[in-house]
């Protein structure tokens, strides 16, 4: 793997699409769950949609799920990031 082209704007702009591209379904993956856990919380709070406060756990873990996935996700960019700045090594 070689270092990348940072001296011209294309080569910036194409490797801030590659970082960009790195973890991404991770971290996707991730935010949906966040997102799902917060409104799993919301409504069970409010017993809407059948839920009672037996799912409040179970959205906390989803919670905690979630952000460990986007915190393992933006490791794995600084890991790249650390590996090409490096030439590879």
């Amino acid at each position: 793997m070689a270092r990348p082209d940072l001296d011209t704007p294309e080569g910036r702009a194409a490797y801030r699409a590659e970082l960009k591209r790195v973890g991404w379904k991770l971290r996707l993956g991730g935010f949906v769950l966040v997102v799902v856990a917060a409104l799993v919380v919301t409504l069970s709070r409010d017993g809407k949609l059948g839920l009672t406060e037996d799912a409040v756990p179970v959205a906390y873990a989803m919670l905690f799920a979630g952000w460990v996935m986007v915190i393992t996700s933006i490791f794995q960019r600084t890991r790249h990031h650390k590996r090409r700045m490096a030439e590879g090594l």
